[in-house]
């Protein structure tokens, strides 16, 4: 069930999915197998060899991960998706096919710190290199693309801080570069943003976060709009060039549009090996059933604390993109028309030591370092996530030594401004 004239709750639920043929089961079975027998030699060969599509061996392909990566393409307007063991995981199942040694990504400065340390530090041993540019200055972007330049990499709401990116300003960029833009629209879903919409030609998920929703299993995604063009120049030629493993079939020559998605199934899970699990995609498709409930559940949440912490004497700065005090108030309706997301920062007046106290007051709030859960979730993201990074580096992502990140969950909103109003007592008294 693709057709997209569907309205998103009705995709959210049955994208993918069709009764068990064998069962008549009406929810998607967890297919807990290794592998899968071929109907002769000559089905197993066709196969093998990418003429035919089916299962073979579940490091490719497994029918419960299937029906997740058609559910979560559809949600985001894609052709299709690669899904895999965890969201780094999807950054660099990304970032394969499109690098090579003395190759260069730009992203940036306002991301989750494990990419930060990620694309700054843990790529460099495969000969790639990061630009890290502040994408609200368009010129420095534009000014960091070079003949090395293989992608431009951002978040639609950054994590921590929840600042909106301009996807079509810098997807702008991109396509005059021809070059992808990979949009990571995890705090966001597809339900607030549609990235390919407005641009991208990539997009990557933590499907552990809110598609999932429930904190119990990691999981990443690519998934692909099928609008890039890896033949218009010698840039690609994973796409463009005969491959040599699969005796010169060109990908892009042979698949079109679904070149990106069988690359990085035939040839980045053949060879990475970052698979999800079957269970992993079962606990995420029965999460995504309820993402658009969820979502605006966490978002109208968002708005009422947000709005109360800004009031409040004992804190200097929240950065919610929903408050009209935000510099990036504007874009919420033009990226994110549905909402601003439920992850955003507060500065504790008191520094460091009011933060740690703050964090380790709280009740209803889970001390966690995760995101996009039910339950509300708080870290103090210098002293965590964000600790490897030089201090400046903390101060661009919006995580400085002051700084708590929040991520907003889907509990009663008044019992959560209570239960911050009662540890910031403990944490500036």
């Amino acid at each position: 069930m693709t057709d997209t004239t569907y309205g998103f709750d009705t995709l959210q639920i049955h994208a993918g999915a069709r009764p068990d043929p064998a069962t008549g089961a009406r929810q998607t079975p967890i297919y807990q197998t290794t592998g899968y027998v071929f109907r002769d030699a000559d089905h197993a060969a066709a196969l093998f060899n990418l003429q035919e599509v089916g299962f073979i061996y579940s490091r490719l392909t497994n029918p419960t991960v299937a029906v997740l990566q058609e559910r979560i393409a559809t949600l985001e307007g894609g052709v299709g998706a690669v899904c895999c063991s965890s969201g780094h995981a999807a950054q660099i199942m990304a970032l394969f096919p499109l690098m090579g040694p003395g190759k260069n990504i730009i992203a940036s400065t306002r991301l989750y710190g494990g990419t930060v340390t990620q694309f700054g530090q843990t790529i460099k041993r495969f000969g790639w290199e990061c630009k890290f540019v502040d994408f609200d200055d368009l010129d420095a972007v534009k000014a960091a693309v070079d003949d090395n330049t293989r992608a431009i990499f951002g978040e639609a709401i950054a994590n921590p801080g929840g600042y909106i990116m301009d996807v079509r300003a810098i997807a702008d960029i991109a396509d005059a570069a021809e070059i992808p833009l990979i949009i990571d629209n995890t705090s966001a879903t597809p339900y607030l943003c549609r990235p390919i919409e407005l641009g991208a030609t990539l997009v990557v998920h933590s499907t552990t976060k809110y598609l999932t929703g429930n904190g119990t299993v990691t999981g990443g995604c690519v998934v692909d709009s099928g609008k890039f063009d890896w033949s218009a120049n010698d840039k690609f030629p994973s796409f463009s060039q005969p491959e040599p493993a699969y005796h010169g079939l060109k990908f892009h020559e042979t698949f079109g549009s679904l070149a990106f998605t069988f690359h990085g199934i035939a040839i980045g899970l053949r060879d990475l090996g970052m698979t999800m699990n079957p269970q992993a995609a079962h606990y995420t498709l029965m999460g995504i059933e309820t993402l658009s409930l969820r979502m605006e559940r966490h978002v109208e949440n968002a708005m009422k604390v947000a709005a109360w912490l800004e009031n409040d004497d004992r804190i200097e700065k929240v950065t919610y993109a929903g408050l009209k005090s935000s510099p990036y108030f504007e874009r919420v309706a033009k990226v994110c028309p549905k909402g601003a997301g439920a992850l955003f920062t507060i500065s504790v007046k008191g520094g460091y030591e009011a933060c740690i106290k703050l964090v380790n007051a709280l009740e209803i709030f889970s001390h966690v370092a995760n995101l996009g859960d039910t339950r509300s979730l708080v870290i103090h993201s210098a002293s965590t996530t964000h600790r490897q990074l030089s201090p400046e580096q903390q101060e661009a992502a919006g995580a400085g030594q002051n700084v708590v990140r929040i991520s907003i969950g889907t509990e009663d909103a008044n019992d959560l401004i209570a239960d911050l109003d009662q540890a910031l007592n403990k944490a500036t008294s």
